[in-house]
C-alpha cells in the first residue's frame, strides 16, 4: 500500500501536467476529478478498519465535496489578486473551516448527497471572470519533479492521519485537496492566475466523477465488499465521460451574462 501511495499520486500528477501542456487547463482539471486520492485511502481503510468503516468514511467524503469545491473557488478568486502563498493559505483555511462544520453534522447519506449536489451545481457561478488564456511556457522538468514529490508527501500525511481519527474525519481528510493544492500552486507559478482559475473550474466539473465514486461505495460496500471498488471506478469513469460535455460548454452559458469565456 505504501508503494501505491508513493507511485499512483505522483504518476497521476505527471499525467495531469502533461495533459495541461498538451490540451490546456480545462482537460487537466477535468481529469483530476477522478478519485485517485480518495480511492486508495478508502481501500486502505476497508482493508484495515473494515468495510462498514470505509462505507461511513465514503459518506463523509461525499459531503466533503462541499469543502473541496470551496477550496477551488477560494484559490481561484484569491489567486487573481495575490501570489500563491496567500492564495494557498486562505483556501486551506476555508477548506478546514468547512470541514469542521461538516464534522459537527450527524452522518447521513441524504445530507451528504445534498451537500455534494449543492456545491457541484453552484460551482460554475462562483469562479472568477478571467481574460481568455494565451499559450504560456511549459513547466520545466524540475517543476514536474517537485509536483510529484509534493503529491507523494501530502498523500502520506493525509492517509496517516485518516487512519487515526475515526470514520467521520477519515472521510473528510480523504478529500483534503492534495492534487488541488499541488496543481494550483505550480500552475500559478508557471502559467499564471488565469490558467489556474480555468484549471480549478474544470476540476470542479470533474468532481461529478468523484462524487459518483463515493456514492457508489457508500451504498455498495456493505453488500458487495471490496467488489464495490470495481463498480465505483466503473461508474466514476462513466461519469467523467458524461461531464466532458459540461467541460466544452462556454462559461457564459452556465454563469450568466457578463462573464468572459475561459479558453485554452
Amino acid at each position: 500500500m505504501l508503494i501505491l501511495k508513493l507511485l499512483v499520486i505522483p504518476g497521476f500528477l505527471l499525467l495531469i501536467s502533461l495533459a495541461g501542456k498538451r490540451w490546456g487547463p480545462s482537460v487537466a482539471g477535468w481529469l483530476s476529478g477522478l478519485p485517485v486520492v480518495v480511492g486508495p485511502i478508502l481501500l486502505f481503510l476497508a482493508l484495515e478498519q473494515g468495510e462498514a468503516f470505509a462505507a461511513q468514511s465514503a459518506t463523509a467524503a461525499l459531503s466533503a465535496m462541499f469543502a473541496m469545491i470551496a477550496f477551488c473557488v477560494t484559490y481561484a478568486q484569491v489567486a487573481q489578486r495575490t501570489e500563491w502563498p496567500l492564495a494557498l493559505t486562505v483556501s486551506l483555511l476555508v477548506w478546514t473551516g468547512v470541514a469542521m462544520v461538516l464534522a459537527l453534522i450527524p452522518a447521513s447519506l441524504l445530507f451528504s448527497v445534498c451537500a455534494a449536489a449543492t456545491a457541484l451545481l453552484a460551482a460554475p457561478y462562483l469562479f472568477p471572470t478571467v481574460k481568455p488564456l494565451t499559450s504560456g511556457p511549459a513547466p520545466k522538468s524540475d517543476k514536474l519533479i517537485l509536483r510529484m514529490i509534493a503529491g507523494a508527501l501530502l498523500t502520506l500525511i493525509v492517509t496517516f492521519l485518516a487512519s487515526t481519527v475515526g470514520e467521520r474525519w477519515s472521510g473528510l481528510l480523504a478529500v483534503f485537496p492534495v492534487l488541488g493544492s499541488v496543481m494550483a500552486v505550480f500552475s500559478q507559478q508557471t502559467r499564471g492566475p488565469a490558467f489556474t482559475a480555468a484549471l480549478l473550474r474544470a476540476t470542479a466539473t470533474g468532481m461529478y466523477s468523484f462524487a459518483a465514486f463515493c456514492l457508489v461505495l457508500s451504498l455498495a460496500l456493505p453488500h458487495m465488499g471490496l467488489n464495490a471498488f470495481v463498480l465505483g471506478v466503473t461508474v466514476s469513469v462513466a461519469m467523467l465521460a458524461v461531464t466532458k460535455r459540461l467541460l466544452a460548454r462556454p462559461v457564459g452559458a452556465t454563469t450568466g451574462a457578463g462573464r468572459t469565456a475561459i479558453k485554452d
